[in-house]
């Protein structure tokens, strides 16, 4: 995962800003403001994912900062079978359809199979490639058609320098709206660590998000669930906005301890508006 010796030496040239830019309805992705995606890992319910984009809504209007909501239909890469997985396509879609109306917000969901990216891009603004996904191309390809904007999550296992080959399959169907996010590499058995040089490396390629919730997961660490460090969240967001991002991608309940999906590393709603704070002051300092 590192940029050691004749490898780094070879590739130095690819490192840089690649310019491009493109709109999320109000939100300029690549274009030096930085913009958050937060919510839930999950919809738990209809009252609940309503309840989170009102209140993530208001925070980010106090600080200006362009925001998307998101929120997945279905986790079909639970650790256990037994896990919750939410209300599936059909009534996903249709709630995240009726919270973007109601709050004017881009959503973004994420898709396991081809044949939901049309019914999914009906819904939302933003389709999102699961991380263990990346690299199956018909899911690539069929999200890339439907026109939608396409954030493609950087595989634990993969090098940062190729994640070229996602983003190539999904600009092959003339779609250009695509962006990657870091979310941690695999180091040894249920753990994850942040390589700070793959946000340069990729932001060659695309523009570039950190997901700072992911990368404090334990994978399959908690008995059947996946368990987490989240008092190191800020820490490593601070690292990466300074490092240079264009997005901050965090997965944000209001009560984790009884999230039916990824509460062991999800951020305390109570803990955003201040957290942004820092970043946005760190983001300033850094451009």
């Amino acid at each position: 995962m590192l940029l050691g010796g004749s490898a780094g030496a070879a590739r130095q040239d690819k490192i840089g800003f690649v310019n491009n830019s493109f709109e999320i309805g109000p939100v300029h992705v690549g274009a030096g403001q930085l913009f958050l995606i937060a919510g839930p890992c999950v919809i738990e319910s209809e009252a609940h994912v309503r309840t989170m984009a009102d209140a993530l809504q208001r925070i980010t209007a106090d600080l200006g900062i362009p925001y998307i909501f998101k929120a997945s239909y279905d986790k079909a890469n639970r650790t256990s079978v037994k896990s919750f997985r939410g209300p599936g396509l059909v009534e996903g879609t249709r709630i995240l359809s009726r919270l973007a109306k109601a709050t004017g917000l881009p959503v973004l969901t994420d898709v396991h199979e081809p044949s939901h990216c049309e019914v999914a891009a009906e819904a939302v603004d933003v389709l999102q490639i699961p991380a263990f996904l990346c690299r199956q191309t018909d899911l690539l390809v069929a999200a890339g058609k439907t026109g939608r904007a396409i954030n493609i999550k950087k595989g634990q296992f993969v090098a940062p320098w190729d994640m070229n080959h996602p983003v190539e399959k999904v600009r092959s169907t003339g779609n250009e709206r695509v962006f990657l996010t870091e979310r941690g590499a695999s180091f040894g058995y249920n753990n994850l660590v942040v390589d700070y040089r793959s946000l340069a490396v990729m932001r060659g390629l695309a523009p570039v998000v950190f997901d700072g919730t992911h990368s404090v997961q334990q994978p399959s660490a908690a008995n059947g669930v996946s368990g987490g460090q989240p008092e190191f969240i800020p820490l490593l967001a601070r690292a990466a906005v300074a490092a240079g991002i264009d997005g901050l991608f965090l997965e944000v309940h209001d009560d984790p301890a009884n999230a039916k999906s990824d509460g062991a590393n999800a951020l305390d709603l109570k803990l955003l508006k201040p957290l942004l704070e820092k970043l946005l002051a760190i983001h300033a300092a850094a451009s």
